[in-house]
């Protein structure tokens, strides 16, 4: 038998154009001679759809098209589609997740989803009701365990703590399923995959049945999908796998079923490459835009995403920005206008000084009588925000921010300045990962992509004379640590000490964590690539007074 897996990337609710992205991958299929064609979670509707669940219409327009897909692809290979369903009880939420069987030109079954997430980025108990009932489906004699995402990360055996008390998985093969089927919608996070596939092949080989998963990619919003599709056998080895960070379509056929090896190109700093240039090729796309524009400081930051927004949506749809002011080096402008010449964008060089010194004389009699603080600082953050604004108003680009997550953590960005734009390309890559990430890129290409000096010199937003980010932050390979224990592994202050830090330096930095937390809430979206980002999945107060 071979079943094809659809590795398609949607967009959130464009049901006719997700339908003819399911139309051309089943014909592909069907080519291939597959007996079964399945797509990923929600595919029709692409995921997360979130609100727009609430609207019965968008519900039912996914539905109509549904009918009319079935009969496009009557005369193919029978296809399970993810779509949400209406729940016909006047009880319990009012739709399930839900996969639909088209055969014959009809819309023959409906299987659905059985355990519902709400952590992190989820949210489906606020739409969806769980399934209780066991789902087969029988295809040339074969029974066909049919489970939706979350359904296979519950395993008794491989989870030191479960989430939930039900294990669908186990259910199914009681009921005499021969394979299980996972229709998904994973985000993308450094190194998930590697544990994906530990946990399907333990399953597998647990229970000795094949087991197939089919995995949405490309970004939406703030989450990137990686696809990565996989098949194993029932002895729990890989024998077939779908791009990573790309379309595709994987046919695993279970007559032959050959150990293809483990997966390549796992290495960090890659894998963070792969889905921001992915999150922001897809972003500006299913956007509508075309180019982008950002500030260029000369900082490691922004030649980062400057070179992912290069690769993103290519060279001469990019326009970087130098904003010189008076504490501007000419080392940075230099480094800047290198970093530009190596990736073959456009530049633009608008200085500030006369601007600052409007907003200073503006200003001057309101500020009599007080001390230059950080107050002169921001404005010049500002000025350079407006200047990127107009710029992206002018042209009808996207403008990306440049912050990276360590100043995000800690509140070392400026709202309505640097934090200005629509899509903060490296806001959840910490620090010392961008310097990761940059090092990467220039032995990959093998030419210096990020100029050396951007590499080497010490950090520094230039605000004023000979300023350093160490004179306010803690040098960033301990401040990284901090917040990875803090904010990924729910570490305490006293936990973090007791690990070897510096008592102040803990109580400082959670402090500031904290007390940005308004800023956070005005920040662009950001995309996602760590276990826990500032984004959809962080849901802390802002008029609050805590200590952890």
């Amino acid at each position: 038998m071979k079943i094809a897996l659809l590795q398609l990337n949607p967009i959130v609710g464009d049901i006719p154009g997700n339908a003819r992205l399911i139309a051309e991958a089943a014909r592909q299929a069907k080519a291939a001679g597959a007996d079964l064609a399945v797509t990923p979670e929600l595919a029709l509707v692409g995921y997360l759809p979130r609100d727009l669940l609430l609207s019965e219409a968008f519900v039912s327009r996914s539905w109509q098209e549904l009918e009319q897909l079935a009969r496009e692809l009557a005369d193919g290979p029978p296809t399970l589609v993810g779509l949400p369903e209406p729940n016909p009880s006047d009880e319990g939420r009012p739709l399930f997740n839900s996969a639909a069987l088209l055969r014959g030109g009809r819309v023959e079954q409906r299987f659905r989803k059985a355990l519902l997430p709400t952590y992190d980025v989820f949210d489906e108990d606020r739409y969806f009701e769980p399934y209780q009932a066991v789902q087969i489906l029988d295809v040339s004699g074969v029974r066909l365990g049919i489970s939706i995402c979350e359904d296979v990360w519950n395993d008794r055996d491989f989870w030191k703590r479960r989430r939930y008390h039900r294990d669908p998985v186990s259910e199914l093969v009681q009921a005499g399923a021969t394979v299980i089927l996972n229709l998904s919608a994973s985000p993308f996070s450094v190194g998930k995959h590697r544990l994906r596939e530990s946990m399907l092949a333990s399953m597998a080989r647990k229970y000795g049945v094949p087991l197939l998963y089919v995995n949405q990619c490309g970004g939406n919003d703030d989450l990137v999908f990686d696809g990565r599709s996989c098949a194993f056998n029932a002895e729990g080895a890989p024998i077939a796998r779908g791009a990573a960070f790309a379309t595709d379509v994987v046919i695993a056929d279970l007559a032959h079923t050959a150990n293809i090896g483990p997966p390549s190109d796992l290495v960090a700093e890659s894998e963070v490459w792969r889905a921001l240039v992915l999150g922001t090729r897809d972003y500006a796309r299913k956007c509508g835009f075309g180019s982008v524009v950002l500030g260029l400081s000369g900082g490691i930051d922004s030649a980062l995403t400057a070179a992912i927004a290069a690769d993103a949506l290519g060279p001469a749809n990019v326009l970087g920005v130098l904003m010189p002011s008076p504490y501007s080096s000419r080392g940075s402008i230099d480094d800047s206008l290198a970093l530009a010449s190596n990736l073959g964008i456009q530049t633009l060089t608008l200085p500030i000084a006369s601007a600052m010194q409007a907003m200073e004389g503006t200003l001057a009699d309101a500020f009599a009588g007080t001390e230059r603080d950080v107050t002169e600082e921001n404005i010049q953050a500002r000025i350079r925000g407006n200047l990127l604004m107009a710029l992206s108003n002018k042209r009808g680009a996207l403008l990306l921010t440049t912050g990276n997550k360590s100043e995000l953590a800690v509140g070392y960005c400026t709202l309505y300045g640097d934090m200005s734009g629509g899509l903060a390309v490296i806001a959840d890559v910490p620090k010392t990962m961008v310097y990761r990430v940059a090092r990467w890129l220039n032995h990959r290409e093998e030419r210096e992509v990020i100029p050396e000096p951007v590499l080497t010199k010490a950090p520094s937003a230039e605000l004023r004379p000979n300023q350093t980010d160490q004179d306010s932050l803690p040098p960033y390979d301990v401040l990284d640590d901090i917040l990875q224990r803090y904010i990924e592994r729910h570490e305490s202050a006293a936990t973090i000490i007791a690990a070897g830090f510096d008592a102040a330096t803990v109580t400082r930095v959670l402090r500031l964590v904290r007390i940005a937390e308004f800023k956070r809430k005005q920040a662009a979206p950001g995309l996602k690539v760590t276990d826990r980002a500032f984004g959809t999945g962080w849901r802390m107060p802002i008029a609050a007074r805590y200590e952890l």
